[in-house]
């Protein structure tokens, strides 16, 4: 991104882009048990004091995270205790746009089928690359994807009591080899900021969103 502070507190239409993404599914209908924000230890002090200037903030705990996105999961794990039952999310804090419904489908998905993730068609033609070149794929048969990832609890907690993957790219790829994942319709308004291109698009979404009241 080339700030001067970690994507997640960036301002977005005045605040941080994290409290956007909070307020997405403590909005939903779901109703969210347990809110789990899990940040470097050295980042926890600062998103205290934007919750504070930016209150108020959805209800939340706190856990730190670690060297990896896969140790950082393990960690928000482990801070739901001893329990065992209902649905997790997984979700990006740099996706402040995910609209309801795909939370919701998601959610509903995973508790039906015990994985599911949010994904999407490919806009553009896709390629493999091999050492003779390169060859086109069917991207009707491909998928983009996004988060949230939601997984009974039980399945989650199985899956990352395995040792860490040298392949892992998401939670969906611990959990594929105990349980088959199920896709649910993403959307293409559900981007993951990471570039400044990025954040100019999330404001104008953004705007827009609360001018039409949704």
């Amino acid at each position: 991104m080339g700030a001067d502070r970690p994507k997640q507190f960036l301002p977005l239409l005045g605040e941080p882009v994290l409290l956007h993404t909070l307020r997405r599914f403590a909005a939903t209908e779901l109703g969210v048990r347990r809110l789990i924000v899990v940040l470097p230890a050295d980042q926890l002090a600062t998103w205290q004091e934007l919750c504070a200037q930016h209150a108020p903030v959805p209800p939340h705990e706190l856990a730190t995270g670690g060297a990896t996105r896969w140790a950082s999961v393990r960690q928000g794990l482990a801070q739901l205790g001893q329990e065992t039952e209902g649905t997790v999310a997984v979700h990006d804090g740099v996706r402040p746009l995910t609209p309801a419904r795909v939370i919701e489908a998601t959610f509903a998905a995973a508790y039906n089928h015990g994985a599911a993730v949010a994904a999407v068609v490919p806009k553009d033609s896709v390629r493999n690359l091999s050492q003779q070149g390169s060859y086109a794929l069917n991207r009707s048969r491909l998928r983009l994807v996004q988060t949230p990832q939601c997984f009974e609890l039980h399945l989650l907690r199985r899956a990352y009591q395995l040792p860490e993957l040298n392949t892992f790219t998401d939670d969906a790829s611990v959990v594929e080899d105990l349980h088959p994942i199920y896709i649910v319709e993403g959307d293409y308004r559900n981007l993951k900021i990471t570039t400044p291109e990025d954040m100019l698009l999330a404001e104008v979404l953004l705007r827009t969103a609360e001018e039409n009241g949704s």
